[in-house]
């Protein structure tokens, strides 16, 4: 439980400095903008990377303040690169922990099912997502908008929360354009050391199953051994074999499973 519910006179003054910014945003405007997301993941993310997804669905007016101010914030193309992809980031992991709040208790997101104008469409291709008045996808986020700021750079993928057991953890605080490339160094090497997602021993690596799925940027067996050399408190060899272990769609939620099994029981 939160120990403390989200003050709507702090979110009307946000909005009001949002309104008042000029078109170029300097970095204390934007980390004003991802503070109460900021907050939120100080407070709810476990050590673990985990949520306690029934809390955030009780005490969800920080949340919804926080999409309301994207909603009002057009992104500007003045902003610096690593701000523009701090703040795709946190767009990203913000709708992803809502879409999992706004369906708790579901055991998997990719179970969700959204209605559209064309139909039913998957959480990841629905336009969901509200910047700007601009409706997006998060596919388009992941696809399209970050390979542009984040140009053969796949740490990126490391950053991206699916709200999935088998997903990189969320980082316990936003994304900040100042502090990005440390950020995502942090982000990438917390990722490669969990024993949960990779096995790492200098001879054989098991892998996430997103090294797979991403390989044009990790690039073949060599190259990713490579990356995980980067991070990896254990030195893995450049001739180990590489296995992928199989992804865990199931939601990353705090809650014990006879908790999650109660709840869905009641629904």
């Amino acid at each position: 439980m939160f120990q403390t519910r989200f003050a709507w006179s702090q979110l009307l003054l946000w909005l009001a400095l949002l309104a008042a910014t000029s078109a170029r945003a300097d970095n204390n405007t934007l980390e004003l903008l991802h503070q109460p997301w900021d907050d939120l993941l100080k407070r709810s993310v476990q050590a673990d990377g985990r949520l306690g997804y029934a809390a955030l669905a009780e005490h969800d007016d920080q949340l919804r303040g926080y999409l309301q101010a994207l909603r009002r914030t057009t992104p500007q193309a003045d902003w610096s690169r690593p701000d523009q992809a701090a703040f795709w980031l946190n767009v990203y992991n913000a709708y992803t922990v809502q879409l999992a709040v706004a369906y708790y208790p579901v055991q998997r997101l990719s179970d969700i099912k959204v209605k559209t104008v064309g139909g039913y469409r998957s959480v990841w291709e629905a336009p969901e997502v509200n910047v700007g008045g601009k409706q997006y996808s998060l596919n388009q986020i992941e696809r399209e908008i970050l390979p542009r700021l984040l140009p053969q750079d796949p740490r990126r993928f490391l950053a991206l929360h699916c709200a999935a057991a088998s997903s990189p953890g969320l980082l316990p605080e936003a994304y900040c354009g100042q502090r990005l490339h440390q950020q995502l160094d942090a982000q990438a090497r917390r990722f490669v050391n969990d024993p949960a997602r990779n096995q790492l021993t200098a001879g054989a690596v098991q892998v996430s199953s997103v090294f797979d799925w991403h390989a044009a940027e990790f690039g073949d067996a060599a190259r990713l051994i490579a990356f995980l050399n980067r991070y990896a408190a254990t030195p893995v060899a450049p001739d180990a074999t590489v296995q992928y272990l199989p992804y865990d769609w199931s939601l990353n939620d705090a809650a014990p499973s006879g908790v999650m099994a109660q709840q869905l029981r009641r629904h």
